[in-house]
């Protein structure tokens, strides 16, 4: 059996929707899932990326695409009543019980749902309030440390280990990144004789771009 780590951001739709299809895409396979939230910012932050809100077209064509994605693929997504947002809250709720920065796939699912159906302000005081008593319930202890603390190890480890984006997957120390990569993370734990081939070999093809920061035109 494999072992996957999802790596998201409750802000982030394609983790959204990578979440709902990854069961139907790797459906027949064995495997365990085991759910990390991340920092998205900090780690577009590490790769001095911006991300799709920091660019104004690119973010008017990430909100048309993820709500098409979503029709297309029979999800429900809707934008929250503000988007981005600081999901900093978010995060350090789900893991106020987590025994070692992991997540189980209802708590992953119960925010997931919390920020991208019916529209709604992701951190209206009243919602999160519903969202902490559903989780209370469901919850059976905590290690102890503190949610601060355990979610900046999860985005260290993660930038650590290649993770610059989410939803990612991490299997055997391979990264599959994007909603997107789910097929490719099937044909892997399916034995695809490829990624034996190519994996590596297409990462080392070298960079015809002149170094960066050379201050020349």
């Amino acid at each position: 059996m494999k072992h996957i780590t999802f790596y998201l951001d409750f802000v982030s739709p394609y983790a959204w929707l990578a979440f709902e299809k990854l069961p139907q895409v790797l459906e027949g396979l064995s495997y365990s899932v085991e759910y990390r939230p991340v920092l998205l910012g900090a780690l577009l932050q590490t790769q001095g990326n911006p991300g799709p809100a920091g660019i104004p077209a690119k973010r008017d064509w990430t909100y048309r695409h993820v709500t098409w994605v979503g029709q297309r693929l029979g999800i429900p997504l809707q934008m929250p009543a503000y988007h981005p947002f600081q999901p900093l809250p978010l995060l350090r709720l789900a893991l106020a019980y987590s025994m070692d920065g992991s997540i189980n796939r209802f708590t992953a699912g119960a925010f997931l749902r919390h920020v991208w159906q019916g529209g709604h302000d992701a951190l209206d005081p009243t919602r999160l309030e519903t969202l902490c008593a559903l989780l209370t319930e469901q919850q059976q202890g905590s290690s102890g440390l503190d949610a601060k603390d355990l979610l900046w190890a999860n985005t260290e480890a993660a930038a650590d280990r290649g993770v610059f984006g989410v939803p990612a997957f991490e299997v055997d120390g391979k990264i599959f990144w994007g909603l997107e990569s789910l097929p490719m993370l099937r044909g892997y734990l399916e034995g695809d004789a490829w990624f034996d081939s190519y994996w590596q070999q297409v990462a080392q093809v070298p960079s015809g771009l002149p170094p960066a920061n050379t201050g020349k035109p």
